[in-house]
């Protein structure tokens, strides 16, 4: 709860010194890197710092963009709290009830009641590991499996498509993440896959393995079962 404190007090604070600056600041980033997404820009309350929010990362700069700060950590020196972390986890958290979960493959165990979307590349190695060592030994958990083939892994999309296309998804997915065995016979169904591609690039999804909780948390990469356990057990609580 006071973690929750802390962040609202932090977002409110941030706000209160916006003002004409963000916007010219914003153009002059957009101006240097055109192909760069400007998510955000927000005034810190630290003298003549900015935060510049872009895709799924934080910089910092100056009002006039004379310099950034890239991979820094902010941290209060009173407090001790890395804002940073506490800023990407405020921007990165989703509506969890918006996301389109018609279009994920569902694998329910135990009563289900707990929620959990993934981001996975058939090919991505950390997406496996997740699979055996992060999920596997879940309990009551629906999880949400979204097909996210990486143009770095060219064969990833046919496997996608045959495991979707498979008579139960659900199984043939298991099977390969967890026995490498992929499905017989020729995939010939319509798929989800590029409305996912869609929506991870709208999310800022750029690495799997990515998985959102039920109250928006983000978290990223293979993590372990414990920390993936406390993440349902607290996103059940809200």
């Amino acid at each position: 709860m006071l973690k929750r404190l802390l962040g609202c007090l932090i977002v409110a604070t941030w706000a209160s010194n916006a003002g004409a600056d963000e916007a010219s600041l914003r153009t002059a980033i957009q101006s240097a890197y055109p192909k760069v997404k400007v998510v955000s820009v927000v005034k810190t309350p630290y003298t003549g710092l900015y935060e510049v929010f872009l895709d799924s990362m934080i910089i910092y700069t100056d009002d006039k963009f004379s310099f950034f700060i890239v991979e820094g950590r902010l941290i209060d020196t009173k407090s001790r709290k890395d804002l940073t972390s506490e800023r990407i986890e405020q921007l990165t958290r989703v509506d969890f009830d918006s996301l389109p979960l018609d279009q994920a493959i569902k694998v329910v165990r135990g009563n289900g009641s707990r929620k959990l979307v993934v981001f996975s590349d058939p090919d991505c190695p950390f997406c496996k590991r997740l699979e055996q060592e992060g999920l596997s030994g879940l309990n009551d958990v629906t999880i949400y499996t979204l097909l996210y083939p990486l143009e770095r892994h060219p064969d990833a999309g046919n496997k996608a498509k045959a495991i979707w296309c498979a008579p139960d998804k659900a199984k043939a997915w298991q099977n390969w993440v967890l026995n490498g065995q992929l499905p017989t016979g020729n995939a010939t169904c319509a798929t989800p896959v590029d409305k996912n591609l869609d929506l991870g690039q709208k999310l800022g999804v750029n690495s799997t393995p990515t998985l959102y909780f039920a109250d928006g948390k983000r978290l990223l990469g293979a993590r372990p079962a414990k920390e993936i356990e406390k993440s349902l057990n607290e996103a059940a609580k809200k």
